[in-house]
């Protein structure tokens, strides 16, 4: 019999009201077991992509071939049958979308994206709707012309692209042509698809001798700009000369904080400058032997006092780089000040980059007092909370904050912050600049070297390492019967159609919604297409387009049958962020509740109309989707009870422009016993395969080995599940706990952590050691594996003993089934849904019986949600 742990006392909750069917913790439909169950199926198994199969989860590790769809790594739909009508779609109640995630990472065995240059004429476009040609278009006139899949107007073939066809319609060039072959393709521009320059402003926001640049913008190397918060704050915590041995590292490469070797990080041909702020803001002149600081004090009227000589290459200035990264820390360590001018040295990176784009990374620690945008600090935080005022807390103070991330967006320059408070930052108004632009926000709270400075090193490197662009604009087409409604995610809006980024990256994704204009063919696919315009950091102006063929059902069953949980998840996650700052937080945690009612009541209705009205009936492909609604409910940026603000605006701007896995990592932690790891799992085992292309004549091997690590399975996240003799790590791509049990074996201990005793263990370790032991081994192999999934960023490592240290309770609130976080128990919300629908289910039945009006069920808005 296990020996099962009681919740702990200081894990805040809900309890359940009311009548409570009894359902057993086992019972209820388990996440993980659908997760585990899809991992397994698709683990030595290709997904094809042409329409008409389930995609697997995004949790999942696969291999993806494209035939024409894009993976489901750079899209996924809510639902892989589209409803024939808008009838249809508004009695499933499911939410028609889609995610795009242009730049994700590939799967080393997958073959990369194709790169097509059509030279000076460009990719074919259809002369009407403007799509790009794709595998999905089809060829009459003899070949002379080709008809769109998105509006079906036929458009003359350029005497160089012509080609005749075959007996079934195709091309005879058509093997050798990728565009009509692979469902993401890469297209080289010519100069009318290069950025424009914004038009000139009447009252602009830095001084410039230059005319204002206009035309074109030639597509050139990205420029990157470092730029330093000297503060106090930043120097007194360490947080300025961390940053700036970091930057050496990914400058130069060298030895991380992990003892770990890293080559340079920086693209070849990039430009590079820095820049520190305390309440002035200082250039520095890298052509310069000795670099001068030159001081800019006028904060309302930002100027660049150089013209050439900011930025360098970073290669052949190492000699004047590498000491003055060195001479930073100290030289503001003597005259300290604690203020800080972050929104007038956004104007000089402006002012910096204006004309061409470009990156900007900030290092900051405090809160913008001085200069333009300044703020001041707030106590009357905690009395917002839940009141009708709490709205402002999840948007910018000053508007100023608003203009600045527009211009630069305008101009092609993404912001990304490394943020280490100790105190109240407004990362609502900080924030906006980063999310308007495509960029990305980390936070540090109470910064320290030793638990921090390993996950902030991996964050940087990963920064400066993934796929990105910038000067980017995003355009969502859809078929003729569908239109494109709303978008969700971290841009700016120049128009209703186009999205721009400063810069967008391999962990960005965007989100679009669709609707019905008319009713759609079931013989036909649903088609979307998206286009990405973007300059590489090498400076090579392209497109990336992407395209989605969908299946059209008139019945509900197929619609439920092919629906993706994890969009639908993402779908509701950003409309609610979307909400905080329209609304109050209980008004939308109650619409999300309502929305997971409503797709199970359309699945009783329009699939199981005979089952009985108190049986909880829930879609297959549902199943993991309350206790993931659940979690979002509880995240930090939704969760009841009192969270600061900067807080919840950080975990928003993340949800925003989360891709599935990382989203869902998020909300729902990847939870694992170590004390029942198996003795292979999790260590490298050696798998001898047949050769298929194995001919005795031209010679080789029949067989062929590789090796491979095979993870663990995973477990549910609540205490009924845990032993007090044992050691649990939990997961959630930020922060990875250990907690161990005070009846853990002093072997496990010794195996793990090299010490035998648990009051002996350090509470304070952060960093795992290395042991010769099998134990220690599997976790960091487990640990590597997850690292190398997140495309190299790693977790902040915290222990936390049984009843002893301050992290169990970060580890409580993770456990998302448990009743805390001022919701109920994922138990008590089955039972809850479980009783709502059987009420929803007798008043319809009422209205359909005796023909009385239908008043309403009893509003979720009242529930103990």
């Amino acid at each position: 019999m296990q020996n099962h742990i009681p919740q702990p006392p200081h894990t805040a909750g809900l309890g359940y009201q009311g009548l409570r069917p009894r359902i057993e913790p086992s019972q209820v439909p388990s996440p993980i077991e659908a997760a585990e169950t899809d991992r397994q199926a698709w683990q030595n198994k290709i997904y094809m992509t042409l329409p008409g199969a389930q995609a697997p989860l995004p949790t999942s590790e696969f291999v993806a071939v494209d035939q024409g769809n894009s993976s489901p790594r750079f899209i996924r739909a809510t639902t892989w049958n589209v409803p024939y009508s808008a009838r249809l779609a508004s009695d499933c109640a499911i939410p028609l979308s889609v995610i795009v995630q242009p730049f994700a990472d590939l799967e080393p065995n997958e073959e990369a994206i194709p790169f097509v240059d059509f030279g000076s004429t460009g990719p074919p476009r259809c002369a009407k709707c403007r799509g790009y040609i794709n595998p999905w278009c089809t060829w009459v006139a003899d070949g002379a012309r080709w008809k769109c899949n998105l509006c079906g107007h036929a458009t003359e073939v350029s005497p160089a692209y012509f080609s005749n066809l075959d007996a079934n319609m195709f091309r005879l060039d058509h093997a050798q042509r990728p565009e009509l072959n692979r469902g993401t393709v890469d297209f080289s521009v010519p100069e009318e698809y290069w950025a424009q320059q914004p038009p000139a402003k009447i009252n602009p926001s830095y001084l410039s001798i230059d005319a204002p640049p206009s035309g074109f913008r030639t597509p050139q190397p990205m420029r990157y700009i470092f730029a330093f918060d000297v503060s106090k704050d930043a120097v007194e915590t360490g947080f300025l000369e961390t940053s700036c041995k970091l930057l050496k590292t990914v400058l130069y490469g060298g030895t991380t904080m992990d003892q770990e070797q890293r080559e340079p990080c920086l693209p070849p041909s990039s430009g590079f400058a820095i820049l520190t702020y305390d309440d002035t803001i200082h250039f520095y002149d890298l052509k310069s032997d000795l670099p001068p600081m030159l001081v800019v004090a006028d904060l309302e009227e930002v100027f660049l006092p150089v013209r050439e000589g900011i930025f360098v290459d970073p290669i052949t200035r190492r000699h004047v780089i590498e000491p003055l990264l060195d001479a930073l820390p100290q030289r503001f360590a003597n005259f300290p000040t604690t203020n800080s001018c972050l929104g007038s040295t956004l104007r000089a990176v402006l002012a910096s980059l204006a004309g061409r784009g470009g990156h900007s990374v900030f290092f900051h620690s405090t809160l913008p007092n001085v200069g333009q945008g300044a703020l001041q600090s707030t106590k009357a935080e905690p009395e917002l909370f839940d009141t009708d005022k709490e709205k402002a807390l999840f948007k910018p103070r000053d508007l100023s904050w608003l203009d600045i991330g527009e211009e630069l967006a305008q101009e092609g320059i993404g912001v990304s912050m490394f943020l280490a408070p100790n105190r109240y930052m407004d990362i609502g108004s900080v924030g906006a600049v980063a999310s308007q632009t495509g960029g990305e926000i980390f936070v540090h709270p109470r910064f320290e070297v030793e638990r921090d400075g390993v996950a902030f090193e991996s964050q940087l490197q990963r920064l400066m390492k993934r796929f990105q662009g910038y000067n980017a604009t995003m355009r969502f087409r859809c078929s003729s019967g569908l239109n494109i409604t709303n978008h969700f995610g971290s841009f700016a809006r120049s128009n209703p159609t186009d999205l721009d980024f400063g810069i967008i990256d391999a962990d960005k994704a965007v989100m679009a919604d669709f609707e019905h204009s008319s009713t759609l063919s079931t013989r036909e696919y649903a088609y979307i297409q998206c286009a990405t315009l973007y300059t590489t950091v090498w400076g090579e102006r392209r497109v990336r387009v992407i395209n989605l063929a969908l299946q059209v059902a008139e019945l509900a069953g197929n619609v439920y049958q092919f629906a993706d949980s994890s969009t639908i998840l993402c779908r509701f996650a950003r409309e609610a962020i979307v909400n905080m700052s329209k609304q109050k937080l209980s008004t939308t945690r109650d619409e999300l509740t309502e929305s997971c009612s409503a797709i199970f009541l359309g699945y009783r209705n329009k699939c199981t109309p005979a089952s009985r009205v108190t049986q909880l009936i829930i879609p297959e492909a549902f199943r993991s989707f309350p206790a993931h609604l659940l979690a979002l409910l509880k995240c930090k940026a939704l969760k009841g009870r009192y969270v600061s603000s900067d807080i919840r605006n950080f975990t928003a701007h993340r949800i925003l422009s989360s891709p599935p896995r990382d989203l869902l990592h998020n909300l729902y932690p990847q939870l694992l016993a170590l004390h029942d790891l198996d003795d292979k799992v999790a260590l490298p085992q050696v798998y001898t395969v047949d050769n298929p292309n194995y001919n005795p004549a031209e010679g080789g091997a029949a067989q062929y080995q590789y090796e491979k690590i095979e993870l663990p399975s995973l477990m549910r996240n609540s205490y009924y599940f845990m032993e007090a003799n044992g050691i649990y790590l939990i997961d959630n791509d930020e922060v990875a706990i250990f907690w161990v049990g005070s009846g853990v074996s002093p072997q496990l201990l010794q195996d793990l952590f090299g010490v035998d005793d648990f009051l002996l263990l350090n509470p304070r370790l952060h960093l795992l050691p290395r042991l010769p032991t099998t134990l220690s081994t599997q976790i960091h192999n487990i640990l590597t594996k997850r690292t190398i999934s997140r495309g190299g960023r790693k977790s902040k490592i915290l222990i936390a003993r049984q009843n002893q240290d301050a992290p169990e309770l970060e580890f409580s609130d993770m456990l998302v089934e448990d009743q805390n976080n001022g919701a109920l128990s994922y138990v008590d919300c089955m039972s809850f849904i479980r009783v709502y629908l059987a009420l929803l289910h007798k008043q319809i039945s009422k209205v359909l019986t005796h023909g009385s009006p239908l008043v309403g069920p009893p509003s979720m808005r009242a529930s103990p949600w």
